[in-house]
């Protein structure tokens, strides 16, 4: 999926899609700040977005733009998260919707509009303007990379994937690209994440698919424990590729499930891996749960304690700071069946510590991605987690992001 072949394809891989990134002086970096995603043929659309009540105006105005089932287009710009901006601002995410439309020749409320950087500013509309403008005037089916990186704020790097399966022998063709690498928690981060697909699908199905998957995936990262005002994670499927619509939950779409799953899970680890001034990326397995909602919360209990992350950027194998975050999950335990592991090797058993070998936990704790095993011995349910450690660039980036205000 992320092979050399696909590395620049991203939302352009699938038939009928053409992307383009430019930049309007939005971000005062100077950088890639506003994309389009556009497909003549309008195509089902899904959604999911942050549960955070200081939904930002975008969220607002995208929510109803999935209600109606489908969407021509994606326009998102990074420098300016457009929340908190009380009328102002959702006459402005409307207008983007409404400029872009005109330049599209497709309905406004076929737009999808998303935003991500500093809250509580308004949008330069006028800056906007001719950024959504110019971007349509660039749109290609090579734009996918300056689109990517026309979203991305604190990220190292733009995240993108794609991949094709074969159903109902049609080549279905997937692509993606993503941003969000801090202000990330349970429940979706200050994440954007567009997917495309060529694939002929019910939009009642596209939705369900989507929202099972969330569940498993994005909302498995945590990178700080804070909840965006601004995530999204949107879907569309153009039906370019001809094969029969899937509409029921059969082989076809089992096989287009298990793949965008795929998509997701790579994605939403790559995120974790790439939150702000991260060296490690961490993966929590809690296992032996009596219920799914116990694992999961026993594992972001761990991937947000403040103390752990800090213990694994120092390579300290401090196995007391995982435990302790076990016993205050709020999920009932039995530390006398608990087993905890760093990178396969026992570190608390039963209670106490264990004995292991110094140097090879050493080794452990010095790669870039270590392995938590909590195995609770009272069930069968089991979580993933992703998290990253917290260094010295973390408190760096967030010290200096804005002195008076926040960011979505």
């Amino acid at each position: 999926m992320f092979s050399e072949k696909h590395k620049t394809a991203g939302v352009t891989y699938p038939q009928g899609f053409k992307a383009a990134g430019v930049r309007a002086g939005i971000k005062k970096s100077g950088n890639l700040d506003v994309a389009v995603i556009h497909t003549e043929k309008t195509a089902a659309v899904a959604g999911v977005f942050t549960q955070n009540l200081v939904a930002a105006a975008p969220v607002r105005v995208s929510k109803i733009v999935v209600g109606t089932g489908t969407a021509n287009a994606i326009v998102a710009n990074a420098g300016c998260a457009n929340a908190c901006t009380g009328e102002q601002g959702l006459r402005d995410a409307e207008q983007m919707a409404e400029i872009a439309a005109k330049e599209l020749n497709c309905r406004s409320d076929d737009i999808i509009v998303a935003s991500t950087g500093v809250i509580g500013v308004n949008l330069p509309m006028d800056k906007m303007e001719v950024g959504i403008k110019n971007a349509v005037a660039e749109l290609s089916t090579e734009g996918s990379v300056n689109a990517g990186n026309a979203i991305i704020t604190t990220d190292t790097y733009s995240k993108s994937c794609a991949t094709e399966i074969e159903i109902d022998g049609k080549e279905i063709k997937f692509g993606a690209i993503a941003k969000g690498s801090g202000m990330i928690r349970p429940n979706m981060a200050t994440m954007l994440c567009f997917i495309t697909t060529d694939a002929d699908i019910d939009q009642k199905l596209l939705q369900t698919a989507l929202s099972e998957i969330n569940e498993v995936t994005f909302n498995m990262v945590s990178v700080d424990g804070d909840m965006s005002t601004n995530d999204m994670v949107i879907v569309l499927a153009n039906g370019a590729a001809g094969n029969k619509k899937i509409t029921e939950r059969n082989s076809d779409y089992a096989k287009f499930y298990s793949t965008l799953k795929e998509i997701c899970t790579g994605l939403a680890k790559r995120i974790a891996a790439d939150g702000e001034g991260a060296t490690k990326f961490l993966t929590i397995q809690v296992s032996g749960a009596e219920t799914f909602a116990d694992a999961k919360q026993i594992g972001m209990s761990v991937a947000n304690s403040p103390l752990v992350k800090t213990a694994f950027f120092g390579e300290d194998p401090n196995w007391g700071r995982v435990i302790c975050a076990v016993g205050y999950a709020g999920v009932r335990i039995a530390p006398e069946k608990t087993v905890i592991k760093f990178g396969g090797i026992p570190v608390f058993a039963h209670s106490v510590a264990a004995k292991y070998d110094a140097d090879a936990l050493k080794k452990v704790m010095a790669a870039k991605e270590i392995v938590i095993d909590v195995e609770l011995g009272l069930g069968e349910e089991s979580a993933t987690v992703w998290t990253c450690d917290f260094s010295y660039e973390y408190v760096k980036i967030n010290g200096e992001y804005h002195t008076l205000v926040g960011r979505g």
